[in-house]
């Protein structure tokens, strides 16, 4: 059984988080700055067995994306022409930054550690993998 990788995608930093090859946990791996996304996931999948793709789908709250979608649309279509074999799944991405925000509150972060965001970005990848692996 294969890892399943989570991208929180930015149109600045892409947050990356990962789950054990038995997919029953899910861990921040990193950020990267989203113009070496592809570089890293091609190094990343040389070395490691992946089985599924999620990628964050970013939502307003009425139900509508965001408008970023359209950059993410281009990097799907950019990604499964470089890597064929992998299955990309959409998440609902809405409120996991909040929700990260609230993760570092709750795990007594100081102030000027809650400022960074590539941190907010790798714990919210984590929250959409949780997500999908409690809903699986």
């Amino acid at each position: 059984m294969g890892r399943i990788l989570a991208l929180d995608y930015g149109s600045k930093r892409t947050g990356i988080a990962v789950t054990d090859e038995l997919q029953l946990i899910a861990s921040g791996l990193t950020t990267v700055p989203t113009l070496s996304l592809l570089d890293f996931l091609s190094k990343y999948l040389a070395d490691e067995q992946v089985e599924l793709i999620l990628i964050g789908e970013p939502k307003q709250k009425d139900g509508n994306h965001s408008s970023i979608e359209g950059e993410i649309q281009k990097f799907i279509k950019k990604f499964s022409k470089a890597f064929p074999k992998y299955p990309i799944k959409r998440v609902d991405e809405r409120y996991t930054s909040k929700m990260a925000f609230q993760t570092m509150i709750d795990s007594g972060l100081k102030k000027k550690q809650r400022q960074n965001k590539a941190l907010v970005d790798e714990i919210s990848a984590t929250i959409i993998l949780q997500e999908y692996l409690y809903n699986k």
